[in-house]
């Protein structure tokens, strides 16, 4: 996966517009932006996820002997345009929102200001990555809030739509929140924790479960995480697991890190139950980690009756987000540069009011509360536009414009989200290392207010535009009409 060369990662009608702009000499500079337009699961945000992979994939596009061979197969493009292909490379800038941050729909995550072939081709390749990446950090997100602090395990590559679904989607998991993967592959590509134990196999390979949990403690006396469900989970699997941890105890072997896992049953009553014997037997700092089908909806359930569970293994229905199993990012023209230098907005009209796009070259501030540090808005503007947070701030919804908001100067920071990325055809930006954006993203969630995170019918954050850029399009809007 890592040295694949996705170059021809594009849908065919990218290819077929860029020959058609080759052959109308038409190659001007254009703004696209790629942005989406509803929260995950009707949440009330999202993670951005996915940018060093644009990156590199920047870095390594074009086309060798063998992609043009087999688009000359095709019989439907020309040796001239071809002949191009074979010397191309992006010239193009690229910004974007930094992976981890929270973001919100309709605003700009990437915005690529390049020549309209170069442009045009690697659409399909950006919207493939962010969306699967945001998608899946999402997810995680929302395990891990409903986790309340406990350590959440992702460890879905066995049910995930293939390798590189499992293995990226690891990478977006743990940007979103979680401690660690299960996925090898993930844990070298990305120097990210490996977490795993034991399957019930394990314990059948033996003649009885006692001798299969004492075996894997000599082995592992350090991370002695017991599968105790293979048989019976109170009768069976925590006598004898209890056993084993008596033993080690009295063989004067550090109880470092150790506990039970369960996969299956009921995990509020049968956690309960097992806490309660893993205290009287004196081993109170033992874990409890459970798995099977879980999902935040599920964990913020066994929380609120009371399961004692520490330690939280999720796999399938975070790898595949199974509720939401799609992010709908889409990448769309805003405007393309005139003669002189200009860039000349341009708008998409639909009689659907959400897919009616903002035009223009654009930017993205954050607006936060100076008092608590929790955002207020985020204000789509144009890249020119300057503001002073020592004065007032007007802020509106563009789709219900009675609806207003000043802030008074002073009371508000602001800070521009889109940075850039990729400088006329460069890297200018280095990412940090996943767990490090895992870090920057716990603060960015930490940006949000309750009332954005919880699950049902969450409180909107408000994405406004400036009163110039509404102004444009709604001239822009007035013009179409005519």
């Amino acid at each position: 996966m890592s040295t694949l060369n996705l170059t021809l990662l594009t849908d065919l009608y990218e290819m077929t517009m860029m020959q058609g702009y080759f052959k109308n000499n038409k190659n001007d500079r254009v703004v696209f932006d790629a942005f989406y337009r509803n929260n995950p699961s009707d949440g009330g945000y999202a993670i951005c996820a996915g940018l060093e992979q644009v990156i590199s994939y920047i870095e390594e596009l074009h086309f060798d002997s063998e992609d043009i061979e087999y688009l000359q197969s095709l019989k439907i493009f020309d040796e001239d345009f071809l002949e191009y292909l074979a010397n191309f490379k992006f010239s193009g800038d690229i910004y974007a929102i930094p992976e981890g941050s929270v973001v919100f729909p309709r605003e700009p995550l990437v915005k690529v200001v390049a020549p309209i072939m170069e442009a045009q081709l690697i659409e399909t390749a950006i919207l493939n990555i962010v969306n699967h990446q945001c998608l899946i950090a999402t997810k995680a997100a929302r395990v891990c809030y409903a986790a309340q602090g406990d350590g959440v395990m992702e460890f879905g590559l066995r049910r995930a739509q293939g390798p590189d679904s499992g293995t990226y989607g690891a990478r977006a998991a743990v940007i979103g929140g979680c401690k660690g993967t299960s996925n090898v592959l993930a844990g070298q590509m990305f120097d990210v924790p490996v977490l795993g134990t034991h399957a019930h196999s394990w314990i059948m390979s033996f003649p009885d479960e006692y001798t299969a949990f004492k075996e894997y403690a000599k082995l592992y006396p350090n991370a002695c995480i017991l599968l105790v469900d293979t048989y019976d989970t109170l009768k069976s699997g925590m006598p004898n697991a209890i056993r084993v941890f008596t033993e080690m105890r009295d063989a004067g072997i550090p109880l470092t890190y150790y506990g039970i896992r369960m996969d299956s049953g009921d995990l509020a009553y049968l956690s309960k139950k097992v806490r309660k014997m893993l205290d009287d037997a004196g081993f109170p700092d033992a874990v409890i980690s459970a798995s099977n089908d879980l999902d935040e909806y599920l964990i913020q359930s066994l929380k609120l009756q009371g399961a004692t569970i520490t330690s939280w293994g999720v796999g399938t229905n975070l790898i595949t987000s199974k509720d939401c199993p799609a992010f709908g990012g889409v990448y769309k023209l805003a405007a393309i540069e005139d003669a002189n230098g200009a860039f000349v907005p341009k708008i998409k009209l639909s009689e659907n009011t959400e897919k009616v796009t903002n035009p223009g070259n654009k930017t993205v501030y954050r607006i936060y509360d100076k008092e608590t540090g929790k955002i207020r808005a985020d204000l789509i503007c144009l890249v020119d536009e300057v503001f002073d947070p020592e004065e007032e701030l007007k802020l509106f919804d563009p789709n219900e414009p009675w609806k207003k908001t000043r802030l008074p100067g002073g009371s508000y920071t602001m800070r521009e989200m889109l940075v850039p990325v990729i400088k006329n055809g460069k890297r200018i930006y280095q990412s940090p290392s996943v767990m490090e954006i895992r870090d920057i993203c716990n603060k960015e969630k930490d940006t949000l207010w309750e009332e954005n995170k919880r699950f049902v019918n969450p409180s909107k954050v408000y994405v406004d535009l400036s009163q110039k850029l509404y102004d444009m399009k709604n001239q822009l809007l007035d013009q179409m009409s005519m």
